[in-house]
């Protein structure tokens, strides 16, 4: 199964645009989608490095939420959703 990680695009560069997702920051190719205008402030779905798909920012959120409830359930219960990678070590 195939995951795409909604961004949000900060700026574009013929090809490319530098995209942000929850603090994290990545350039996605943008060839799959070069019959569209995307511009700053768009939302888009990224897979492997590319931008498969542009998004509303309602759709982009609600992927988001679903994203928080998969990491809720993996996490160990008595530690929040974010905690689930974290080694034994790092939890002192």
């Amino acid at each position: 199964m195939c995951l795409a990680i909604p961004m949000r695009v900060v700026s574009v560069d013929g090809w490319l645009a530098l995209c942000e997702a929850h603090g994290s920051h990545r350039l996605v190719r943008l060839l799959r989608l070069m019959h569209e205008d995307i511009r700053p402030g768009d939302h888009l779905a990224v897979h492997a490095g590319d931008a498969i798909e542009r998004l509303s920012p309602e759709r982009a959120a609600e992927a988001w939420s679903l994203y928080e409830l998969m990491l809720a359930a993996t996490a160990p219960d008595d530690e929040g959703p974010h905690a689930a990678g974290l080694q034994q070590s790092d939890r002192s």
